[in-house]
């Protein structure tokens, strides 16, 4: 789960915190990137357990419709459809995510009013509508109707970005990013593999996590090379004045480049490009850009690298 992309921005923000706390050691720091990754894990599972957070409201607010419809003698007007959702039901039998509930404090209890506007908002949706109102069930429509909740309500959501916030400050960057993954998880999972089915892996694979303390290490231990770099190509330029955040994101693209010659150079570019124009000033995405395509072109031409 827990790409490269997400890899790199760790990375940046880590080296950038290490450069800022002179007491830190690169194990120590090298233990903070560890544990700030494992954070974005946990927040793809806390993100999923919302998901079952809102069923469950959503089922009593449907069993309070029902109480009163009982004692208004009119029973069987209340739809149950949404409580009897297969998609939720099988994440609720999930043993990996069932796991991580009993481990953990639960987020969502202590936030009881934002769950029922999220559930409030999701009744008042056209595609909520349509999916009540048609009469034809499926796991595939069930699915298909929290895959829209979270796209729709869940993404780009200010309040739930505040609730995430104040939890952990390792998460304020991360859900963008872990959104991707949660909705890819809700397409992928098949009613047919039951409650014995993965979610998604902390990493893909053992290269993406050495990938990950490589160019950490190689950022910082390689530091002066890669400013001496910097260097040759501002002559006219003092390095004080370029931004911190821009240094660090040069630093550790060529801590890419130098190190991973199978990654081509415009992909190494064009990941840091979007961290500055994320994380940086408005001019710095074209400013990283100059610089590592003049600095590669170079070591390209001074045979430091291969072409890529």
């Amino acid at each position: 789960m827990i790409n490269r992309e997400l890899i790199r921005l760790k990375v940046v923000q880590v080296i950038y915190a290490y450069y800022g706390n002179g007491d830190k050691s690169i194990d120590e720091a090298e233990k903070e990137l560890i544990f700030s990754m494992s954070k974005a894990y946990e927040l793809y599972q806390e993100l999923l357990l919302l998901l079952l957070s809102i069923a469950h409201i959503g089922q009593r607010m449907v069993e309070m419709k029902q109480n009163r419809a009982i004692r208004l003698n009119e029973e069987g007007t209340v739809s149950t459809k949404f409580v009897r959702n297969r998609f939720i039901a099988l994440l609720r039998s999930n043993e990996q995510l069932s796991a991580y509930r009993e481990k953990q404090n639960v987020l969502w209890a202590e936030n009881e009013d934002f769950l029922r506007r999220i559930y409030t908002r999701i009744t008042e949706q056209d595609f909520y509508k349509e999916y009540m109102a048609d009469t034809n069930e499926s796991y595939e429509q069930d699915r298909e109707l929290w895959r829209k909740i979270y796209r729709n309500i869940l993404c780009n959501n200010d309040e739930l970005d505040d609730i995430l916030e104040d939890s952990s400050l390792y998460w304020n960057d991360d859900k963008v990013i872990v959104d991707t993954f949660v909705l890819k998880t809700i397409r992928q999972l098949e009613e047919s593999k039951g409650s014995e089915q993965k979610l998604l892996p902390d990493f893909k694979d053992i290269a993406d996590r050495e990938f990950a303390v490589v160019l950490f290490r190689t950022s910082l231990k390689n530091a002066d090379y890669y400013r001496q770099l910097i260097a040759a190509q501002t002559l006219n330029w003092d390095m004080e004045r370029i931004a911190r955040m821009d240094l660090i994101l040069i630093q550790t693209a060529l801590a890419e480049i130098t190190s991973f010659p199978e990654i081509p150079l415009s992909v190494t570019i064009n990941e840091y490009v979007e961290i500055a124009k994320s994380y940086s000033t408005p001019r710095s995405g074209s400013y990283v850009n100059g610089m590592l395509d003049t600095i590669g072109k170079r070591l390209i031409a001074e045979g430091k690298i291969g072409e890529k």
